[in-house]
């Protein structure tokens, strides 16, 4: 499972690359606003907010040992969770109007998933990703498309090990453009 999906946060000791500074301070910024529904919330956020600036300690303090390799990672890290929130916002927009047009509120989403009302907004904001069963159910009760439900992003170790290995495969058909793998969001 995801190192920062909301119910594993707490046990995070450490940011460890620029792509989980990015999603930990896009999460810490979404958290802000749960926190005025639950408190529960308060402690994770104060968590996120800690490993946020010991990475910026640890990273960003000393500015004559920033690299041009690190402000590319950076800049390419932003841009994938640009694209993510993007997406989770879209498809949270697009869940919200599908429940308005039938008459139905979060809430009862929750209900019929069999979700906690916390739970439920979790997963429509992107915090906690949705089972593959619940996606099926949004999709034939909302009548949602399956890509605008499912997001397609590929983790990075996961990209470089498919280009990695389909330019080591002789007999491949497959081409890939330059960029086909580097955002893992096309």
């Amino acid at each position: 499972m995801d190192k920062l999906s909301i119910h594993n946060i707490q046990k995070v000791k450490l940011l460890e690359s620029e792509l989980e500074y990015e999603r930990a301070s896009s999460i810490y910024l979404q958290l802000r606003v749960l926190v005025k529904e639950d408190k529960s919330y308060q402690a994770i956020r104060e968590h996120l907010r800690s490993l946020i600036k010991k990475y910026e300690q640890d990273n960003w303090a000393n500015e004559n040992s920033i690299t041009d390799n690190q402000i590319k990672e950076s800049d390419i890290a932003e841009s994938l969770v640009k694209a993510e929130n993007e997406f989770y916002y879209k498809r949270k927009v697009l869940i919200k109007a599908k429940l308005k047009l039938y008459d139905l509120n979060q809430n009862d989403l929750a209900k019929i998933l069999g979700h906690r009302k916390g739970y439920m907004s979790e997963l429509v904001n992107g915090l906690r990703p949705f089972s593959k069963e619940d996606i099926v159910v949004v999709n034939r009760l909302l009548k949602i498309k399956l890509v605008d439900l499912i997001p397609t992003f590929i983790k990075q170790d996961r990209a470089a090990h498919i280009k990695q290995t389909l330019n080591s495969l002789s007999n491949t058909k497959i081409k890939l453009s330059n960029t086909a793998f580097d955002l893992q969001f096309k």
